[in-house]
């Protein structure tokens, strides 16, 4: 019989790569990339603190996508996409949440503000920890799936009201820098932040194929325990 090849040989490389990307953008953040003037180091955290919250909101662009797609064709693939990118999403405003106020205590003598940006992303966490309760207590229930598809899709609506919010009200948040009209970010920093953003995307890609397999592994164990072929009930 022949072998057949390995449909799955550029997942180590991938890895690799990814790990590479990671060790670059954080020498980029801690040793290229200048020392602001005004903050010193602890500007620093800016190169972690702003991709994880890139990668949140494209981790709950792809659950609102996911469950769009889950809706109209009820295909449970689309549906374990949405589980996994919700839950890599999770992890990563939990960081933007815990870097932000790491960044703010020596900014602003205080670790939390009920500023606006804080806020809306205080409340976009509660959102998706309350996705991840519904899959939890409705786990590999169809009605559950269509459940939790919706509110991913009405949940995505915070993302755009974070994003915007450092625009629409007065804020202690830093506004927007790489588009600023005082000329944003010294060039080696825009850099940094490039590198910085490209691997964290790159990880993000990598965890989102890993538990995608998972949980489509799990779904298959429970389809084969509940003697049925595949799908939901």
């Amino acid at each position: 019989m022949p072998h057949k090849p390995n449909k799955r040989f550029w997942l180590l490389p991938a890895i690799a790569a990814s790990a590479v990307l990671m060790a670059f953008a954080g020498w980029m953040a801690l040793i290229f990339a200048p020392t602001e003037q005004s903050m010193g180091d602890l500007q620093r955290i800016f190169y972690f603190h702003v991709p994880s919250a890139w990668i949140s909101f494209l981790a709950f662009f792809i659950v609102c996508m996911a469950s769009i797609a889950y809706l109209v064709n009820r295909n449970p693939k689309w549906d374990l996409l949405a589980a996994s990118s919700a839950e890599i999403g999770v992890l990563f405003i939990t960081l933007v949440l815990i870097t932000g106020p790491l960044w703010a205590k020596p900014r602003w003598n205080t670790y939390w503000t009920w500023d606006a940006r804080l806020t809306t992303s205080l409340i976009l966490w509660m959102i998706y920890i309350g996705y991840l309760f519904i899959r939890s207590f409705t786990k590999m229930q169809a009605r559950g799936s269509t459940l939790a598809a919706v509110y991913g899709i009405i949940g995505f609506v915070d993302v755009p009201i974070v994003y915007f919010s450092i625009r629409w009200w007065r804020n202690l948040h830093p506004g927007a820098v790489i588009a600023s009209s005082s000329g944003g970010l010294a060039t080696e920093m825009l850099i940094a932040l490039l590198a910085a953003l490209l691997a964290f995307t790159s990880l993000y890609a990598v965890l989102l194929y890993l538990w995608y397999q998972y949980l489509h592994l799990e779904h298959q164990l429970y389809a084969w325990k509940s003697n049925r072929s595949g799908g939901f009930e």
